[in-house]
C-alpha cells in the first residue's frame, strides 16, 4: 500500500462516520448542487404526501374541518367492518398475482427474443410490441370487440355461428369482468419495463458469452440463467417493481370498460375503494388510511422480489 493511500486510511479511521461524511460533502460540493433540485422536489411531492398520509389515517377528516384524532379506529374499521375493502384487497390480490408476475415474464421473453432480431428490423418490432401500452384507443378496442350489443364484433361473430341466441353483456356480467380486465392489463404491459430489459439486453458484454462458453454453458437457455439474468439485475430491479406497481394500481383498466363500480363489486379493487373514500366521499382520514394499507402491501411486495431476484444465477 502507498504512502498516500495509508495515510488516506489513517486519517478516516480518526474520524467519527458523521465526520468523513461531512468532509466527503464538502468535497463533492458541486455534486450535491446539481442533485439538490430534484431531491427538492422529491421531498416535496412525494415524501411528504406519504408522512401526510400516514399522519392524517389516524384522524377522522372531511377536508373541510379540522382533523379529529381517531387513533387506530380508521384500520379497525377498514379490516373489521368494511366487507366491500376486504372484497377489493381479494380481487387486488387475485389480479397482482396474475398480471404482475405474467406481465414481467412477458416483458422479458419477448424483450429477449426481439434482441435476438437483426437490428435494422429491431426497432421496428419493438415499436409493434410497445405501441399498445402507449395507445390511448386501447379501452376503446377491447370495448368495441366485447360491446354488450350485435355490433360488438364477439357478439357478432358468436351469433354469426349460432353458438348464443342473445348478444352477451361482457361488461356487465360478473363472470366474465375480472377475465377480460386481466386479458387487457397483459396486453398493454409491454411498457417502460419492457423497454429496460430491452436496453439491459443490449448493454451486456458479449465477451462474457465467449467466456461462458469456455466454462461449459451449452446452450441459450444456460446463457440466459447464468450470464445474461444476472448481468442485468438492476434493469430486472426495476422492471419488478414498475409491474408491482402497475399491477397493484391496475384500477384504470376497470373503471374505463366497466364503469365505476363494477358490477356485483366483481372487478372492485382497493384503489377503487380509495377512490371512492377519497375522491366521491371526500372522507380522507379513511381514505388515508386505504393508501397506507396499499403503500405497505406494494413495499412488502418488492421487498419479496427484490430477495427472489438477488438468487437469480445462484
Amino acid at each position: 500500500m502507498s504512502k498516500t493511500a495509508t495515510k488516506k486510511a489513517v486519517s478516516r479511521s480518526e474520524m467519527t462516520k458523521l465526520q468523513w461524511t461531512w468532509k466527503e460533502m464538502k468535497r463533492n460540493w458541486v455534486a450535491y448542487v446539481m442533485v439538490a433540485p430534484f431531491m427538492i422536489l422529491f421531498a416535496l411531492f412525494t415524501v411528504l404526501p406519504v408522512l401526510l398520509s400516514i399522519v392524517i389515517s389516524f384522524t377522522d377528516f372531511n377536508l373541510l374541518e379540522m382533523p379529529n384524532f381517531v387513533f387506530m379506529q380508521n384500520y379497525i374499521t377498514l379490516f373489521f367492518d368494511d366487507d366491500i375493502f376486504l372484497l377489493a384487497a381479494q380481487n387486488t390480490f387475485v389480479f397482482a398475482a396474475i398480471v404482475g408476475p405474467a406481465s414481467y415474464l412477458m416483458s422479458l421473453m419477448v424483450a429477449w427474443f426481439i434482441n435476438e432480431l437483426d437490428p435494422r428490423i429491431r426497432a421496428i418490432v419493438t415499436l409493434i410490441f410497445y405501441a399498445p401500452s402507449i395507445s390511448g384507443q386501447v379501452y376503446l378496442i377491447w370495448g368495441t370487440l366485447f360491446s354488450g350489443d350485435a355490433y360488438g364484433w364477439v357478439n357478432g361473430a358468436l351469433l354469426n355461428l349460432g353458438l348464443i341466441n342473445t348478444e352477451v353483456q361482457f361488461f356487465k356480467d360478473a363472470d366474465y369482468v375480472m377475465p377480460l380486465c386481466i386479458v387487457v392489463a397483459l396486453w398493454t404491459s409491454l411498457g417502460t419495463s419492457f423497454l429496460s430489459f430491452i436496453a439491459g439486453l443490449q448493454g451486456i458484454d458479449r465477451s462474457l458469452y465467449e467466456a461462458a462458453a469456455v466454462d461449459g454453458i451449452k446452450n441459450r437457455w444456460q446463457e440466459l440463467w447464468y450470464v445474461t439474468l444476472p448481468t442485468m439485475k438492476p434493469q430486472l430491479m426495476f422492471g419488478a417493481i414498475m409491474s408491482i406497481t402497475s399491477s397493484f394500481g391496475f384500477g384504470a383498466v376497470v373503471t374505463a370498460l366497466c364503469g365505476f363500480p363494477s358490477v356485483d363489486y366483481a372487478a372492485h379493487t382497493i384503489m377503487h375503494h380509495l377512490d371512492d373514500y377519497g375522491g366521491q366521499r371526500f372522507e380522507t382520514g379513511y381514505a388515508s388510511a386505504i393508501a397506507v394499507v396499499l403503500f405497505a402491501i406494494m413495499i412488502g411486495a418488492n421487498v419479496l422480489v427484490k430477495n427472489i431476484i438477488s438468487k437469480v444465477g445462484q
